[in-house]
């Protein structure tokens, strides 16, 4: 992969809108095919499916004990902690890390403890699974200066609301605002999560989901202005971890984010052979 950054005249530089989308897709495509990413995951075991505490392919006994997870392996169970070999009981809390970085290891997969509305799980982490041996790109479309918009937030107090999740949960998704911008003269609404760093998540839909593109994707705007003032750039509308591997959590679009009109910017969806 190369990049331009020579700044000389004729060329893209990095303040070139065209350029930086290029960049970026191209750190998409490269992220979601590494070893730990969304790709290689290969399933997620919530530990009240499985009261005896044997995990589908997954080596070693795991129950849920309070504020921890305890994992028993035996001599042939081939698991690693902190990269020694692990045999007896260990307690472990929710890896919060990146994924390679979690404590429990089967070889070259990842075994990471998620902790989600108090409930327990383990996902499998597997370098080698066929949904990233066939993974050949994401389908995006080529940047459209169109669809880079400059939208309007309106906060208001937290409202928590149950959404369906890709996995056939349902389960709470907080809301603290509301995106206004405007499309071909006709106005249109998000509303978004904010996130710690006050940055915005949105999930949303238009006429395009389940057809031309993903059933749903997600947008990240930045934190607002100070003013409310905020990047609506769909052109860095994205696939949702879920349309990588079954196994994710993805929230369904909240009411009022499936958009009447088609929105043919973003990643559409995956390639593969």
């Amino acid at each position: 992969m190369t990049t331009d950054t020579s700044g000389a005249p004729g060329t893209a530089t990095d303040t070139d809108p065209a350029q930086e989308w290029k960049r970026w897709h191209e750190q998409r495509v490269f992220a979601v095919s590494a070893p730990y990413g969304p790709l290689s995951l290969t399933g997620t075991h919530w530990l009240t499916d499985f009261p005896e505490g044997r995990l589908p392919a997954v080596p070693g006994v795991w129950r849920a004990d309070g504020d921890e997870v305890v994992l028993t392996a035996g001599d042939g169970d081939g698991l690693t902690a902190d990269g020694a070999p692990l045999t007896g009981e260990i307690r472990l809390t929710a890896d919060t890390g990146a994924f390679e970085d979690s404590r429990i290891a089967a070889g070259s997969r990842r075994l990471v403890v998620l902790r989600r509305e108090g409930l327990w799980a383990v996902r499998d982490f597997d370098p080698g699974s066929p949904a990233r041996r066939s993974f050949l790109g994401i389908e995006a479309a080529p940047y459209d200066s169109d669809w880079a918009l400059t939208g309007r937030f309106r906060p208001y107090e937290s409202r928590t609301i149950l959404l369906p999740n890709a996995d056939g949960r349902e389960r709470d998704f907080t809301l603290g605002g509301e995106i206004s911008f405007t499309v071909d003269g006709t106005d249109h609404t998000f509303q978004a999560a904010v996130e710690p760093d006050g940055s915005l998540w949105v999930v949303f839909a238009d006429t395009t989901s389940g057809t031309d593109s993903f059933r749903f994707r997600f947008l990240r705007p930045p934190a607002p202005d100070a003013d409310g003032t905020v990047s609506v750039d769909l052109n860095r509308a994205v696939l949702p971890p879920c349309a990588f591997a079954d196994h994710f959590l993805c929230p369904f679009p909240p009411p009022g984010n499936r958009l009447p009109i088609a929105v043919p910017a973003g990643e559409r969806r995956l390639v593969t052979g």
